[in-house]
């Protein structure tokens, strides 16, 4: 009972403080033993977080995907002309996403479709990493490269 007459006294004290110079008292750590509290301007300390928090935001690296899209019963020059595109994202450093889109009775055989992105990653291994194997999702089979690291 004592304890909580002391512990209010002094945050009575504390508010006193805050109060003369205008400022806020604000409760840090409500679970320590004391509980922590800290005498300033609350407004200008959530600008200041929201401030850090959009130049961190600012600073961070966007990735870019781009996507390529591949049929099951493409020419080989055309998948030739599609990867050269491929590479061109790969070494400005962009993500690719590889799509073989699967129609009508092609959906019988995605085979087919796997056969298309595995004759299309030997062309683009020196430029990127595999990183998902082809894999169906719906109508598509999707495969994702990712540009080498320097």
């Amino acid at each position: 009972m004592m304890v909580n007459s002391l512990v209010s006294s002094l945050v009575m004290q504390a508010m006193d403080i805050a109060n003369e110079k205008g400022l806020d008292l604000v409760l840090m750590s409500p679970d320590a033993k004391p509980p922590v509290a800290k005498i300033m301007d609350y407004g200008k300390y959530k600008y200041e977080l929201e401030k850090k928090k959009k130049e961190a935001r600012k600073n961070q690296k966007k990735i870019e995907v781009k996507e390529v899209k591949f049929s099951c019963k493409i020419a080989e020059n055309d998948i030739s002309y599609k990867v050269k595109h491929a590479r061109e994202f790969l070494e400005k450093g962009k993500h690719v996403k590889l799509r073989v889109f699967l129609r009508g009775r092609e959906m019988a055989n995605p085979e087919w479709g796997v056969d298309v992105l595995n004759r299309v990653w030997p062309m683009l291994e020196d430029v990127g990493n595999l990183e998902s194997r082809p894999s169906q999702e719906g109508r598509y089979i999707n495969m994702y490269v990712t540009p080498l690291k320097k």
